[in-house]
């Protein structure tokens, strides 16, 4: 089944509409600041025309702000939750067999299992060496190699962060963001970030890791870590090719004949 590559370009015409969504935002954000303001003014003034009346409204209104900070999610719960979503799936799902991979910059392994890394006959690519959708495209025929199905290459212009999607081999959506950076240039925090605020809500993903052929630094892995973002650097998908190291999505199978 071979890789399906699509594009979103977003055209020049939308500039001035994706430029008028944030100042719509401020100006509503503006209106509604504005206007708890002006009853809050209202409300001091009338408070202390009747003082009585008001500390009485403030008494009811104590337990139900406190009813109401309660019901609100903790971070701790936001976490959790989104970890959920990385979970397997129940151990009755069926599982279908993947078709056989197609040879797309990596030779196709003939003793791969669903969720297990092949050993690869040399040579690995080298994937610095890679332009963009060459990367992406690596990126894409490791995960076809390794038994995922439906993987589609996106990365363009408008993709929010996806640049590979999938079906794993235990049915799981997979999203990946591959960042092609030299040795000097790490994964940030703010790339971690910006990527957690798509990845589950735009794209779905039930397994988000972003790959690259650099490092992390420490905040973007603590970030990574209470999200549950996947992180594979440099030497990581080296080892991921070469059969040494697991797939995002399952342990390593290291031929050892």
């Amino acid at each position: 089944m071979p890789i399906r590559r699509t594009r979103s370009v977003t055209p020049r015409t939308r500039t001035t509409g994706s430029l008028r969504s944030p100042l719509l935002t401020l100006a509503l954000a503006g209106a509604v600041i504005g206007g708890a303001v002006l009853l809050f003014v209202r409300f001091a003034h009338w408070a202390g025309a009747h003082p009585v009346t008001a500390v009485l409204l403030g008494l009811l209104a104590l337990p139900v702000l406190y009813t109401l900070f309660r019901a609100m999610p903790r971070a701790r719960e936001l976490r959790r939750a989104a970890r959920a979503g990385m979970a397997p799936p129940p151990a009755e799902k069926t599982i279908t067999e993947p078709d056989p991979a197609p040879q797309l910059l990596l030779h196709a392994p003939t003793d791969a299992r669903d969720g297990l890394t092949a050993v690869l006959p040399p040579p690995v690519p080298d994937f610095a060496a890679l332009d963009p959708d060459g990367f992406e495209a690596a990126v894409a025929a490791l995960c076809e190699r390794d038994g995922c199905q439906e993987v589609e290459v996106v990365g363009g212009a408008g993709d929010l962060g996806a640049d590979v999607l999938a079906t794993a081999p235990d049915g799981r959506r997979v999203v990946v963001q591959c960042k092609q950076y030299g040795p000097d240039h790490k994964v940030g925090s703010q790339d971690l970030q910006r990527f957690g605020g798509t990845c589950w809500t735009v794209h779905g993903a039930q397994l988000a890791t972003v790959v690259t052929t650099s490092e992390f630094t420490a905040p973007a892995l603590e970030y990574a870590e209470a999200c549950g973002i996947r992180c594979v650097d440099g030497a990581s998908l080296t080892a991921w090719a070469e059969g040494a190291g697991p797939a995002p999505w399952g342990p390593a199978m290291v031929d050892t004949a």
